[in-house]
């Protein structure tokens, strides 16, 4: 939180209860949360929030570098609290999205540059497939349908 403060102040932005809330939700999640998902969250705390404010806030939050913003092919953006540039996973049935330790490709950025001759200034890369929860709900289904 003091990052984000330190942040805003150097930028010359407002700090706000509600832009330290939209904030605090995204940092203490693993779930890499839309921006409907945030504002239900924020709903009962403060019921006269906007749906623009949470919008604007996270726009705020990726420019300055303190969120990443995530597309993994819905409908609407993921934000992660981690803004370094790492490899996500994404359950295809329950849309689940975790972070993937970025040391299992140590040389993937310097690969693509020496092999293209661009200069990566950022990458998002993301493995799609069924996670262990659904594959096991996925088998019981067929085990009872089958029955």
């Amino acid at each position: 939180m003091k990052n984000l403060v330190k942040t805003l102040k150097s930028k010359k932005c407002k700090i706000t209860p509600q832009r330290l809330a939209i904030y605090n939700i995204i940092k203490n999640s693993h779930d890499h949360l839309n921006v409907d998902a945030i504002y239900k969250k924020l709903a009962s705390d403060y019921p006269t929030i906007s749906l623009a404010t949470v919008y604007k806030s996270l726009e705020l939050f990726a420019q300055l570098g303190l969120v990443q913003v995530i597309n993994v092919g819905e409908n609407s953006f993921r934000y992660d609290a981690n803004p370094k540039s790492h490899p996500h996973l994404v359950c295809t049935s329950c849309l689940t999205v975790l972070d993937l330790d970025e040391t299992l490709f140590p040389s993937l950025t310097s690969s693509v540059e020496s092999s293209t001759k661009y200069k990566i200034t950022r990458q998002q890369l993301c493995f799609f497939g069924i996670c262990p929860d659904c594959l096991e709900l996925e088998s019981s289904s067929t085990l009872t349908t089958s029955s």
